[in-house]
């Protein structure tokens, strides 16, 4: 199986002056899991090379021993150092499509067209689709084949209202995950705010927050095996 990992390039949180770009658990854990699945893992992003990373993420409160296993894994950072431009991919090249979060998505890959391209051939292909956290943000602008939102009628998830406000980024971000998937039509729902929670409607797979990065991965290679 070849597994493509979208990333974000973006680095700026909005106008604070702080940085941001992908959440480190939300590449280590579905990494850590499509490796030993023996997937070919494929990384890419807009701008090519690093992503940057949010550097939240990787303080001590937020390692977990999927990023551990990921800094230490030699092939692992080096895909990293390397992501491939993601204007220069085709899905038609791999089995199915993941998008980590963090809050750099919303700014870049949530209106990138090369990403909208991606996603929409992939499941008009029969291609499972995954995105945790702040990616699920990422379908805006993705339509069916009838030119509807993609997330229309199904059920979805994704970085809710609360746990942005719990980190204090409600007027910070272009827009709240939840807001948007439910004003674009999609069945909307939440777990509890940082547990687990992932919700699969035919072949779009979406995960809640870092901590359904892991469970989303592995609802995906279940599908996969299916």
């Amino acid at each position: 199986m070849k597994v493509l990992i979208v990333l974000t390039s973006h680095d700026q949180l909005g106008n604070t002056g702080k940085k941001t770009g992908f959440w480190l658990e939300e590449l280590a854990a579905p990494y850590r899991r499509f490796k030993a699945a023996g997937y070919d893992i494929t990384l890419a992003s807009p701008a090519g090379g690093r992503p940057p990373l949010d550097p939240k993420s990787n303080e001590p409160g937020f390692q977990t021993d999927d990023t551990h296993w990921f800094e230490a894994d030699a092939e692992a950072s080096a895909a990293l150092a390397d992501t491939v431009r993601l204007d220069s991919v085709s899905a038609e090249d791999f089995d199915t499509v993941f998008y980590p979060g963090g809050h750099g998505p919303l700014w870049d890959l949530a209106e990138d067209p090369s990403s909208r391209r991606l996603i929409e051939t992939a499941l008009r292909s029969g291609k499972p689709v995954a995105l945790v956290c702040h990616a699920p943000g990422v379908l805006r602008h993705v339509t069916d084949e009838n030119g509807s939102p993609i997330v229309a009628g199904r059920n979805v998830t994704g970085f809710t209202n609360t746990e942005e406000a719990a980190v204090e980024l409600v007027d910070v971000v272009p827009f709240l995950v939840e807001d948007e998937l439910l004003a674009l039509g999609g069945n909307y729902s939440k777990g509890a705010d940082w547990g687990s929670y992932v919700v699969e409607d035919g072949l779009l797979i979406t995960g809640q927050n870092p901590g359904s990065s892991a469970a989303a991965a592995d609802a995906l290679i279940a599908k996969l095996a299916a």
